[in-house]
């Protein structure tokens, strides 16, 4: 029996928007961000590609002969970079963490230990870096044939939200938005249908959201809500079905109903539409750049810029409240 071989896949994604994102970050100074346990290749040379672009100065938080020996085995130049030894990868994260709350660091980025290891160090209640807001994620989506950066929440970090914890969500990628340059940040709380339906719990919560918006619960974005995918990011769809709304088919800001939900919409735009995905934890006291031996270098390094954008961003906030 003869096997047909499935072509293979073409990448059509030029980046254009991923290249935008890191030369906007290049134009702010490099920021200081702890490296937790970049004990494999790929973590490790995200972390030095990302210095080399200015886009930060490392601190590596690991087993220190360890990672002198990946570095020599891939030819990479750590020379200038400073190690704090750690025996393993608990201790890599509780030390970058610390580095954190010590002011050493700007901001946390995960190497090759698990997620879990480095979250449960950041979301620990007394030697944390929690704050008053809920800790969610966004994925910073470069889909080809559209025109600015997707930015989709939560599809990493909370499985079932409730309504408290979208504010939130919805919060921290307006914030995101803004930090990334976006003037009008158009926000679009999904669901599978445009209309409240009291049999489908998002769509409550979507009109909700709406209304809070309306009320200054939540800030900076214009939203609407509930909107199906494709009333959400397409003229024409939003148009067919009557819907007269600033978001529907302009949105920037993808809302989703839950985890399951966010997942599957990130993957289907990186395997069915070649897209690229950076992404960023937020909601803590310092961005906090996720990265997995599966995505490309490019999507790593847009990791890094945005990392980079929203400490900048931090830090004009900071000064302008201040004056």
């Amino acid at each position: 029996m003869s096997v047909i071989e499935a072509p293979p896949r073409i990448a059509t994604n030029d980046h254009a928007k991923f290249h935008m994102l890191i030369a906007r970050a290049q134009k702010q100074a490099p920021i200081k961000v702890a490296v937790a346990h970049p004990c494999d290749e790929v973590s490790l040379e995200s972390a030095v590609k990302a210095a080399e672009l200015r886009l930060m100065e490392p601190i590596l938080v690991g087993p220190e002969q360890r990672i002198r020996e990946v570095a020599v085995k891939h030819g990479l130049d750590i020379s200038r970079f400073e190690i704090v030894d750690a025996a393993h990868s608990h201790e890599s994260a509780a030390k970058a963490v610390e580095l954190v709350r010590e002011g050493r660091a700007e901001a946390l980025m995960k190497g090759s230990l698990h997620t879990d290891e480095l979250m449960a160090a950041v979301v620990n209640r007394e030697t944390g870096l929690r704050t008053s807001r809920r800790i969610s994620h966004c994925f910073i989506m470069d889909v080809p044939d559209h025109d600015q950066p997707l930015i989709i929440t939560d599809a990493a970090v909370n499985i079932a939200p409730d309504l408290a914890a979208k504010v939130h969500i919805t919060q921290n990628a307006i914030d995101l938005a803004k930090a990334l340059g976006q003037l009008d940040v158009r926000v679009a709380i999904l669901s599978a249908m445009e209309s409240v339906n009291p049999d489908v719990p998002s769509t409550l919560e979507a009109a909700a959201l709406c209304k809070m918006a309306d009320r200054g619960q939540i800030t900076g974005a214009l939203l609407d809500g509930p909107l199906a995918l494709d009333n959400a990011i397409s003229p024409e769809a939003a148009a067919i079905k009557n819907i007269s709304s600033p978001v529907a088919g302009r949105a920037t800001v993808l809302v989703v109903p839950d985890l399951e939900a966010g997942n599957m919409l990130a993957k289907s735009l990186s395997f069915l539409a070649d897209a690229d995905a950076a992404g960023i934890v937020l909601g803590a006291k310092v961005p906090i750049i996720l990265t997995s031996r599966a995505d490309e270098e490019m999507a790593r390094l847009a990791s890094c810029a945005v990392a980079q954008l929203l400490v900048a961003a931090r830090k004009a906030d900071a000064n302008s409240s201040i004056q």
